[in-house]
């Protein structure tokens, strides 16, 4: 290291590698982020008088820093957060009472830079380290560095990361603890060629993934040997991205299952418990969207069963610290051993909240080296929690390819009861290219599954995000949705459900016609509104209102016509014959309104007021693009003609922003329909784009390494 200069956090210079800034002393947060804790840790609640550490460092970003720095704060513990330069502002550097730049954007120039860490760690004298997930959290060389350097690692030891961190491995070591495992091949796939060859063997359908993977990266299904070459193909990429290591192996994949995990606790004293499960079922892209605790599926014995095989595991591989063992389960609750998450779960915050336990808080103490003082007998279920996963992320594209975008408007459903969302973010945050798209972990809980739903519904459609794109429209239709409600749920749910891709809300009659009432009185509360104030002072107009307001609202190419008046302070809609009443007494200089229509209060939210009739309302989690004006302004625009579409059937686009990572072919080449032309990542998922229709490349508009806009032109045919 040349130097470490001491100075007020800004953007580190990437020309200068070795550089690192640091600001501490008195850096407070502005206002409280994130996670809002409850009463709930009641189990084993914080001993202020037990022995801890007096400093550590948060070697992640975003809401799980977050989430880390609050539980620490609370047990009287000193932070230290790490970041890039495009981080330097971020809510987990202002929440931590110390913070250090430690590179520049790119993850592997930054947080996975253990050379620059372990110079932060000296300089800052924290005494223990905990990694979040992702980035270090599974990388047994960096728990050896921190343990020669003398500074605890608030997680397992190196051992067991080893051994679960290989699937090969973390499988052989399963069956000697007497854990259920999936058939498969027990050995490295050399090639595409090798990889038919096994899965032939195996049997289709295979799991192809990596060896060394995990958070659904490197992972592909094979029903037939082209999928099973493409598969290794893409896996095998992905895994050399995102974890530095290509090995690909192959299992059979359990069709229809569901994807159930227990939550373990260990300490340094050979004591180990299970925490009950989580149902994470509901996925894209092997990435979980909506996670439960407990599962509705299991029975006490089979929740009993699991926990006993995970808690024999723990203790197989001397396992110290929280960790999660996942399963497969099939329909008569048959479950297979498919993996151990050696860290701090995604989704721990619905375990924490049906047993009252602190994960994070339990992590410190056994990384300080206590016994647990928690029992088996002690684990109950109190109560259901649902975790929704918010991404910045477009649920119309193959159910969520990523968005970019500065937060503009962020406002966090806080207000309402039973809710807690753990986020790292904050209004004017950037979403970047470079990390996790995730916004934050919604979690709402109640004493039934019912409750727990019914509160998640409500956050959802109270939950303010403007400048991305974002997944609620989706996470609310699921909830919502039928199979979902009765608990009939596998990792198959998505695709079944949704068999043509999510399209959004699918409004009933009696909904379209609340939704026109909406949009009819969002347009005559803003006609008078503007009304009183043109050409006169701002006081309320005394002139007499229009009997009644004869409107055309469109949706699309679909034309609703109304009419609406003002009655007792009310707004009397008629729609097909239909009368709504929606009381005036909402605010449309807020993002969220509050209307009684019909005598039920909904949430919906005003995004934009355009000067021609445009109004963009959420209604339902989904955003709907209309346009409401008088008859006889829609007689003027019937009257001109419509712009001709454009045909795009010869243009390949980029559906997401991202890294070019191979491109197939070149200009002058013929491609077939279908065929492969290029290769994007984002967020360390590798997508194939393929030509959708056949014929002669005439020019190719990127290169290997470009990063690429949404939308953007890559390939163009003949």
């Amino acid at each position: 290291m040349a130097a470490v200069v001491v100075v007020r956090a800004r953007r580190c210079s990437p020309s200068i590698k070795t550089l690192l800034h640091t600001y501490r002393n008195g850096h407070k947060s502005r206002h409280v982020l994130g996670a809002r804790f409850c009463s709930i840790y009641t189990t084993d609640p914080i001993d202020p008088k037990e022995a801890t550490f007096e400093k550590i460092m948060i070697a992640n970003r975003g809401e799980i820093a977050c989430r880390v720095i609050k539980t620490a704060k609370k047990m009287g513990i000193k932070t230290v957060s790490i970041h890039s330069d495009v981080d330097s502002n971020a809510p987990h550097v202002k929440l931590a009472d110390e913070a250090i730049c430690v590179g520049t954007a790119q993850a592997r120039d930054s947080y996975l830079r253990m050379d620059r860490i372990l110079e932060a760690i000296k300089l800052t004298g924290a005494q223990a380290v905990h990694p979040g997930y992702g980035f270090l959290s599974e990388n047994a060389e960096f728990v050896q560095k921190l343990e020669d350097l003398g500074v605890s690692f608030i997680g397992p030891n190196a051992n067991a990361i080893t051994g679960m961190g290989d699937k090969l491995e973390s499988k052989r070591l399963a069956m000697e603890a007497g854990v259920n495992t999936i058939p498969g091949f027990d050995g490295i796939v050399k090639d595409a060629e090798d990889c038919v060859r096994i899965s032939r063997d195996v049997g289709y359908p295979v799991m192809i993934k990596a060896s060394a993977g995990g958070g659904g990266k490197g992972m592909r299904i094979a029903w037939n040997d082209e999928e099973a070459r493409e598969g290794f193909k893409l896996s095998s990429q992905e895994a050399a991205s995102s974890f530095g290591d290509d090995r690909i192996l192959v299992e059979k994949f359990v069709d229809n299952p569901r994807h159930i995990e227990i939550q373990v606790l260990g300490d340094k004293h050979g004591n180990a418990i299970y925490l009950n499960e989580r149902e994470c079922s509901i996925q894209r892209r092997n990435q979980k969207v909506i996670e439960e605790a407990p599962s509705v599926f299991l029975d006490e014995g089979t929740r009993k069963a699991m926990g006993k095989q995970a808690v024999a595991l723990a203790k197989r591989i001397g396992y110290s610290s929280a960790g999660t063992v996942e399963f497969l389960v099939d329909s008569q609750r048959n479950f297979y051993f498919l993996e151990m998450n050696t860290r701090l779960q995604v989704e721990h915050p619905i375990t924490e909240c049906i047993t009252g336990v602190d994960l994070v808080h339990q992590m410190i103490r056994v990384a300080k080296g206590h016994p647990l003082r928690i029992q088996q007998s002690d684990i109950t279920i109190r109560g259901w929690a649902i975790e929704s996963r918010v991404y910045a992320e477009d649920p119309f594209k193959n159910f969520g390819l990523p968005s970019i975008g500065r937060l503009s408007k962020y406002q966090e459903p806080l207000h309402l009861p039973k809710v807690r969302c753990d986020s790292g973010v904050e209004e004017g945050s950037n979403i970047s290219i470079y990390y996790d798209p995730m916004i934050c972990k919604l979690v709402c809980y109640g004493s039934s599954r019912e409750e727990a739903i019914e509160n998640s519904i409500k956050a959802l459609d109270a939950y303010v995000i403007r400048g991305v794109t974002h997944n609620i429209p989706l996470l609310r239709d699921i909830l919502t949705e039928a199979r979902f409600v009765s608990g009939d749920i596998s990792t198959n749910y998505l695709p079944e459900v949704y068999p043509d891709g999510f399209k959004g809300k699918q409004l009933t009659s009696q909904e379209q016609i609340n939704l026109t009432a909406m949009l009819a009185s969002v347009h005559l509360k803003n006609t008078l509104r503007s009304r009183n104030f043109v050409n006169q002072s701002r006081v309320k107009g005394s002139s007499k209102l229009p009997t009644v307001c004869n409107l055309i609202i469109k949706y699309g190419d679909k034309e609703v016509p109304c009419s609406v008046k003002v009655d007792d302070g009310n707004f009397k809609v008629t729609v097909n014959g239909a009368t709504v009443t929606v009381n005036d007494q909402f605010d449309l200089a807020s993002p969220l309104i509050e209307a009684n229509i019909n005598g039920t209060w909904e949430t919906v939210q005003l995004i934009k007021l355009g000067p021609a009739g445009e109004i963009r309302i959420r209604y339902r989690g989904t955003a709907f693009q209309c346009q409401v004006v008088s008859q006889e302004v829609h007689r003027y625009f019937s009257l001109i003609p419509e712009k001709p579409k454009v045909d795009q059937s010869k243009q390949v686009l980029s559906p997401m922003p991202g890294l070019v990572k191979s491109i197939a072919c070149g200009p002058g080449d013929m491609v077939a329909e279908g065929q492969e032309v290029c290769v994007i990542e984002a967020m360390k998922m590798q997508n194939s784009l393929s030509a959708a229709t056949s014929g002669k490349v005439v020019a190719v508009h990127v290169k290997e390494g470009d990063t690429v806009e949404e939308e953007q032109i890559l390939v163009e045919l003949e």
